[in-house]
């Protein structure tokens, strides 16, 4: 029998087929660790054993994006307050070791310190659509651009008349070339004849991508317009960057505290690296790289196009900045602009439904 107590505070460490539970008290007792399928049943056995030492406060989940989603779910739609915590860092495993009973312990003492206070995103709204939509459009595009560059140096390499005839065209001329060849198959022993089958190959996979990735956009745009149309009213941002912000901010833009907590999720907050007599900042390397890679887009656009921008770069350039740190602070003007519209969002159950 469970003992009951005031408050429980929880942690789980999640993996692919199973949850490991741990639970304290409000003075910080270790009361229980408990294994669990991760499954919908799985969750709620988690849940109820948890509530039978007392009621439950709050529960720390480490990787509520990925194995601990659907736990996640679970919980906020039952009332429990949910706290993403970031897996130990290593001088704390070489501590104490490793085990899904320890990390699991940790989880739940993060959570009742206070040392993790981050909100997981929701994914119950169109946000989440609009990312596994983002997910298969980038998995398209690379595959588009990896068949392009296996084009190119199978032409490279290609025999003689081969490379004559196609070295000289472009991209988009290659991939038609090639897409519509008429090969006799039963020559694939010859060398010429096999680079010419795999180019064709090649051609069609990325035109068949290509497809693929425009049928995406016209449903990514039009989630894009329904969410937040705002968005693409700034100067620079297209479907594509604004479903990639709409997807790092979340569905609840509350759980960020303030902009530069949005920038530092974005990897665009400068870090400070002073030492002694030395004052100077250095490159965020973290946050959402996919974030990032976004707003740099928009920084290029607006190097192109913005005359503002423009006569920014060229009154820093001559303070003696750097175009690469002129850029790193004009990404973080951009995220400053972009996190006022993407904390007007409506709530997920407010927006209308594509049809």
């Amino acid at each position: 029998m469970a003992q009951q107590t005031d408050e429980v505070t929880g942690g789980v460490d999640t993996h692919k087929d199973s949850h490991t539970a741990a639970a304290l008290d409000s003075a910080g007792r270790l009361l229980g660790v408990e294994q669990f399928p991760a499954t919908g049943a799985g969750y709620g056995r988690l849940l109820d054993w948890l509530r039978g030492f007392g009621a439950v406060g709050k529960v720390g989940v480490e990787g509520t994006g990925v194995y601990g989603a659907g736990l996640a779910r679970h919980l906020a739609a039952a009332g429990v307050a949910v706290v993403e915590i970031d897996r130990p860092d290593r001088k704390a495993r070489r501590w104490q070791g490793k085990s899904d009973p320890v990390d699991a312990e940790a989880a739940a003492r993060a959570a009742l310190a206070g040392r993790r206070t981050g909100k997981p995103k929701d994914r119950t709204g169109q946000v989440e659509a609009l990312r596994a939509l983002q997910v298969a459009r980038r998995g398209a595009v690379e595959g588009r651009a990896d068949a392009q560059r296996q084009m190119k140096a199978l032409v490279v390499t290609a025999p003689e008349q081969v490379r004559a005839e196609l070295s000289a065209l472009t991209a988009t001329r290659l991939v038609e070339v090639c897409a519509s060849a008429d090969i006799a198959v039963a020559h694939a022993g010859d060398p010429a004849v096999a680079v010419r089958l795999a180019l064709r190959s090649l051609a069609r996979r990325h035109q068949r991508l290509s497809v693929e990735i425009r049928d995406l956009d016209t449903v990514i745009n039009r989630l894009v317009v329904t969410i937040s149309p705002k968005l693409l009213e700034v100067q620079g941002v297209g479907p594509d960057t604004a479903g990639q912000m709409l997807v790092t901010m979340g569905a609840n833009p509350d759980r960020m505290r303030s902009e530069a907590a949005f920038a530092m999720l974005c990897g665009v907050a400068p870090l400070p690296a002073s030492s002694g007599r030395t004052h100077r900042y250095r490159l965020n390397r973290g946050g959402d790289r996919q974030a990032n890679a976004a707003l740099y887009r928009v920084v290029l656009s607006r190097l192109r196009w913005d005359a503002r921008t423009r006569a920014y770069v060229e009154r820093r350039t001559k303070e003696g900045k750097s175009k690469k740190e002129i850029i790193r602070c004009l990404k973080r003007y951009v995220a400053r602009e972009l996190y006022a519209i993407l904390t007007t969002l409506r709530e997920p159950n407010d927006l209308p439904v594509i049809t």
